[in-house]
Formats: C-alpha cells, sequence, structure tokens
C-alpha cells in the first residue's frame, strides 16, 4: 500500500522536472512566488504571443516549443544565452514555449527548493468571453495556508493588461481555471456545453475526454506534451468519445478528490496500460 504523502511526493522532481546535470544552476534562485514566477518569465516567451511583443520567430525558434524535459528546456537557453538563470533575458534569447512549458518550469525551480508542485492541465476561463481555452497551470503546496495554490506563471504584465483577469494570476481561483477532470463532469453532470472548451477549432466531447488524461498523467508526474495522444486522447468525434466513459469519469472523480485519493490516483495509474507511455516515445 502507498504510504507517502501527495506532499512528499510532489517536492520530488519527475521524469519531466528532474534537472539532471542543470541542478547547480537552479541553486540561489528566489524562493518566494512571485520573484520565482519573474525568474521563469524572464526565461522564455509564449509562442503565440511573440508578435505581441514585437518579436517574429522563425519556424526553428517555434520548434522549442516540442522540448519536453527541463534539461532540454535549460540546455536550450545556454544556448541562447549562457548568463545563470536569474538574469532576465532579451526577447530574442528567450527559450519559446507555452503554458504548459510555463508551468513545468515553475514546477521545477520550486521542487528544487522542496516545494510540492505540479502541473495541471485544464481550460482557463480568462482567455475569450464565454470560452474554456485550454490551458496549463503550476500548482503548488502552500504549508502555512495548508492549502494547494494555483498560479499562472504565464501571465506577465503585458498579458495582464491585456487580458485584465480579474484575480491575481499567483493564487487563480477554481472556477476561473477548471482542470480537465473538472470540465468533464461539468459537461457529463451540470449542463456545461462540450463545444465551449477547446482551442483554435478543436474542442467539444473529444477534446475535453483528452484534458481528463492529461491532466491525470500530470498528477503523476508524466506532463506530456499538449499534442501528444494515446489511450484516449486521440482526437475523434464527439460520438465515439462519449463511448465507453466509465473510465473517464473514474479518472475525473478520482482527480477531484483530494489529497486523500492520492493513493487511489497512484495505483490507478500505475495498474492501467493505458495510462502508460507508448513505445518508442522519449521523454
Amino acid at each position: 500500500m502507498l504510504t507517502v504523502t501527495p506532499q512528499v511526493y510532489y517536492a520530488q522532481p519527475g521524469v519531466m522536472t528532474y534537472p539532471g546535470e542543470f541542478a547547480p544552476c537552479l541553486d540561489g534562485l528566489p524562493t518566494d512566488i512571485p520573484e520565482l514566477v519573474k525568474v521563469v518569465q524572464g526565461l522564455m516567451v509564449h509562442v503565440f504571443w511573440a508578435e505581441r511583443y514585437g518579436l517574429n520567430l522563425s519556424d526553428e525558434r517555434k520548434a522549442e516549443v516540442q522540448l519536453r524535459t527541463v534539461p532540454q528546456k535549460i540546455r536550450r537557453l545556454f544556448e541562447l544565452d549562457n548568463r545563470p538563470l536569474a538574469v532576465t533575458r532579451p526577447l530574442e534569447r528567450k527559450l519559446v514555449g507555452n503554458c504548459r512549458d510555463f508551468s513545468l518550469m515553475l514546477c521545477a525551480l520550486l521542487q528544487h527548493q522542496g516545494v510540492p508542485a505540479r502541473a495541471r492541465a485544464g481550460f482557463g476561463t480568462y482567455f475569450l468571453p464565454n470560452h474554456y481555452e485550454d490551458h496549463w497551470v503550476c500548482e503548488y503546496w502552500d504549508a502555512q495556508q495548508g492549502r494547494w495554490i494555483l498560479v499562472d506563471a504565464q501571465l506577465d504584465a503585458l498579458q495582464r493588461e491585456v487580458l485584465k483577469p480579474p484575480f491575481d494570476p499567483l493564487d487563480v481561483p477554481r472556477d476561473h481555471f477548471i482542470t480537465g477532470d473538472r470540465a468533464w463532469l461539468m459537461c457529463r453532470e451540470a449542463g456545461a456545453n462540450p463545444r465551449d472548451f477547446g482551442i483554435f477549432d478543436m474542442h467539444g466531447w473529444a477534446f475535453v475526454r483528452g484534458n481528463v488524461i492529461r491532466d491525470f498523467l500530470a498528477l503523476n508526474q508524466i506532463e506530456i506534451l499538449p499534442w501528444d495522444g494515446w489511450g484516449g486522447m486521440e482526437r475523434t468525434d464527439d460520438e465515439a468519445a462519449t463511448k465507453n466513459v466509465d473510465w473517464i469519469d473514474h479518472l475525473a472523480r478520482l482527480a477531484l478528490a483530494g489529497d486523500d485519493a492520492f493513493p487511489a490516483v497512484r495505483t490507478a495509474y500505475e495498474g492501467d496500460d493505458r495510462l502508460q507511455v507508448p513505445e518508442g516515445w522519449q521523454p
């Protein structure tokens, strides 16, 4: 029987966040959340926001969003600019990433400091009106407050000015970031329209279903790329996505059950071949 607590489990890096040879480079960074988020923002630029900053990215630079692990990201960062990670990079020397990458990097920095942290896959309400936008954030354990807190490390000053979120991005309310599991049950049981969940022309039951699995994998420290897909994450039509959903319902309810269900979350992941990474997939 699993006896480790979620706070102990998430304070340790996983396959994506383990810094490896770059661990010493993470020493000496700020320990408070606002300053640590500024470090992340000083290292990365979002691929979809680049033009807003006046940055025109080549296809080669855009391909940096394919880097899965933190060591791969740090290696590329030092290829672009070999100064310490605490130094804010010029725009043209920031690593190109997306919401998953901002979240993953913040998780890695927090875990290096012994703070429990995990990435969450779901949907943000604060990008488009009446829409749940595909999105990732970081969630960390605040021991003093005794609660998990959602942080959107992507929202820098420019994005906050454009989006005007009605909350502090360092403590995102749970009615503004909807985890994939909660989104699924909102659609299944509370009358939410699955076509309001997604990004670009991708939306609907299949998309929501995919984010249930992505979030469940992230809870098991397998933070895949948003476009990775297997075991029920494949793009399909709504009819196919709503068949044989007992499994998805089960995963969603486990993920929403809180820390008491953590052993069941780990057991469900480890005992289900559908959740294991396919042969040939490399982090």
